[in-house]
């Protein structure tokens, strides 16, 4: 890749005549191609496979609104060449996603999908949902469009397989089966209650099954089940029914099921009042695996081949795609996007616009589902959008607020504090922009909430001042609602203050003197409290807002806390690492033995060479 040379800049001539000044240094050469304004921030991103013949076309009159008012605020172009059209195909994605620019089709939630994994790093392997990169060793099946439905998929396949899904250190640390075991959802193999053959045979089944070979499995077992009714072995027939059923009930959660998609994703695409719904299937092993919805930021004169080629581009950029891409648009470099795929994927991507058979139908519903989504989202969006108007009446503000940031700690008697930060604008929760902050101060008593505040305003406004500077992002919040009264403002209006944070709004909410939910006082810095009507929308809408702080600041104080319960002294012991822990815990039983263990029963462990035992021996017995 190499950059072009830039015409000297005159920061006076804007629009087509500043595009023509570019036409004299380009070739046609593919690459990439950024449009920025007066201010250099970027508007526009694309790709060209002729980057001359491309701007040449922008120095022209005759495009869309959307695009003349782009052309209208170009100040300066910026060029990258590439070696091929794929190549500036896949830079353009990244660099539309790094930099969000205002005329792009961006997709804005771009989350990764949970895979259910079997492990195999253990002679019992462990079924278990998984998410991020797969480093695990093992076999995945995925996507699944949430953690919901790989969950009530584990439910299942636990009755149907009987495989354990706990964790190693507990399976090492079993004397007597667990409750699982009990109500019929694992063999027990951590107590000896089933053969390594017999379990790797149950391991086998099971992904068999997630492959799609699901009948063939159930047919053996309504054989298995028949010969035992017939042997009179009646409660080994009502296990086997059991998981029969369980089968089925999988089967049944999955909906359409299609016999003729064996690996794809269907992807249908509705458009409406300048805005847009992408409904994705995920199809894998002739098993339909959910469906999730994305609103990709669009304009009122995009088309849909323009929606969906850029959601393509963005939503595989971290992703593997399927064998198939089923759309309900065509777009314009479809045979470009196959090669850019395959690059990825490291073998054949087919994209397909059907227009009849199974296939066809399964773009129906997707592009059916879409449109009911996108019609609850508006409904939902214009209710947001008065209740934000009541928010800045209520509250005395400009505006309505674009982002209302909601802070809350959490901890007990000081341990684990945490806090969280959840955020709101005009489409509802902003999920992905919620964060959690450890609290790490040294300093602070246990249980001052002052200080847990003022710790996590001040990270946070330091790193909003390195990352958005120039408050071009839409990063900075319009409104900050604080859980507390007039103590907990003066705090933070200490802490903006000291930032040189003077025009963000900032609301306390406490509670009333009865501490009653519908009472709630409102402070602003240096003058009265004062209530809202206990009707009043924009007091419930403040009530939701705050109990999703709260809801988010105790999940994530919990998990902290759940984590800490099950560490260990031993992820401490340099050298010992998630295996050799392992190999301790199923010699001495507990953490605790191990600390206790002299140096010669240190070395007879399987796998604890004689440096490592002294290593481990010395960690435990040289702190004094």
């Amino acid at each position: 890749m190499t950059d072009q040379p830039e015409p000297t800049q005159d920061p006076e001539v804007t629009g087509y005549a500043r595009i023509q000044g570019y036409l004299k240094t380009l070739d046609s050469s593919p690459g990439v191609y950024r449009m920025l304004d007066s201010e250099s921030r970027v508007l526009y991103v694309g790709k060209a496979r002729n980057l001359r013949a491309r701007v040449s076309n922008y120095s022209r009159p005759g495009h869309s609104g959307r695009i003349e008012r782009m052309i209208a605020a170009t100040a300066s172009m910026m060029f990258l060449t590439t070696r091929t059209e794929t190549e500036a195909l896949l830079l353009e994605q990244n660099l539309i996603k790094q930099l969000k620019p205002k005329y792009n089709v961006l997709l804005r939630d771009d989350k990764s999908f949970p895979n259910i994994l079997v492990a195999k790093d253990h002679s019992f392997p462990q079924i278990k949902k998984h998410r991020g990169a797969k480093k695990e060793k093992g076999t995945y099946f995925g996507p699944f469009a949430s953690a919901g439905a790989v969950n009530r998929t584990l439910n299942q396949l636990q009755k149907a397989f009987l495989l354990r899904n706990c964790s190693d250190s507990m399976f090492s640390g079993r004397t007597r089966a667990c409750l699982l075991h009990q109500i019929k959802r694992c063999s027990g193999p951590c107590v000896g209650l089933i053969t390594a053959e017999a379990y790797a045979e149950s391991v086998h089944d099971a992904e068999r099954f997630l492959s799609g070979r699901s009948t063939k499995i159930q047919e053996e077992l309504a054989v298995q089940m028949q010969e035992a009714s017939e042997a009179m072995e009646f409660e080994r027939a009502a296990g086997l029914r059991d998981r029969i059923r369980a089968l089925t009930q999988v089967q049944t959660t999955q909906g359409i099921n299609p016999r003729g998609v064996t690996e794809a994703d269907v992807i249908g695409l509705h458009m409406d009042s300048g805005q847009a719904c992408v409904q994705v299937f995920f199809i894998r092993a002739n098993q339909n695996w959910g469906n999730q919805d994305f609103y990709p930021r669009v304009g009122p004169d995009v088309s849909a081949a323009e929606v969906m080629e850029a959601f393509l581009g963005q939503f595989y950029d971290n992703k593997e795609p399927p064998r198939q891409l089923i759309l309900s648009d065509g777009i314009e470099n479809s045979d470009l996007m196959e090669q850019a795929l395959a690059e990825k994927a490291e073998r054949k991507v087919e994209i397909l616009v059907p227009q009849r058979g199974e296939k066809a139908e399964l773009i129906s519903g997707a592009v059916r589902n879409a449109r009911e989504s996108l019609a609850r989202r508006m409904s939902e969006s214009a209710t947001q959008a008065k209740l934000l108007r009541g928010v800045a009446e209520a509250f005395q503000l400009e505006g309505p607020p674009q982002r209302i940031e909601v802070y809350d700690n959490s901890h007990i008697q000081g341990t684990n504090a945490v806090g969280g930060m959840i955020v709101a604008g005009p489409d509802g929760f902003m999920k992905n922009a919620y964060r959690k902050f450890n609290i790490r101060g040294d300093d602070l008593t246990p249980g001052d909430d002052f200080g847990m505040m003022k710790e996590v305003l001040n990270r946070r406004f330091t790193r909003l001042q390195k990352e958005d500077p120039d408050r071009d992002k839409g990063l900075w919040p319009d409104l900050l609602l604080i859980d507390g009264g007039a103590g907990q403002v003066s705090a933070v209006a200490e802490i903006m203050a000291a930032h040189g944070v003077q025009d963000i709004a900032m609301i306390g909410v406490a509670k009333g003197v009865d501490r009653d939910h519908g009472k709630e006082e409102f402070h602003r810095l240096g003058e009265r409290a004062f209530a809202l009507q206990r009707n009043d929308p924009v007091l419930y809408f403040v009530q939701r807002l705050r109990d999703e702080a709260h809801r988010f600041a105790i999940g994530t104080h919990r998990a902290k806390r759940a984590k800490a319960i099950g560490a260990t002294p031993l992820d401490e012991v340099p050298g010992v690492g998630a295996t050799r822990k392992r190999a301790l815990l199923a010699h001495f039983g507990s953490a605790k033995a191990v600390s206790r263990a002299n140096l010669v029963d240190l070395k007879a462990v399987d796998g604890i060479s004689d440096a490592l035992a002294e290593t481990i021996y010395d960690f435990f017995h040289d702190k004094g």
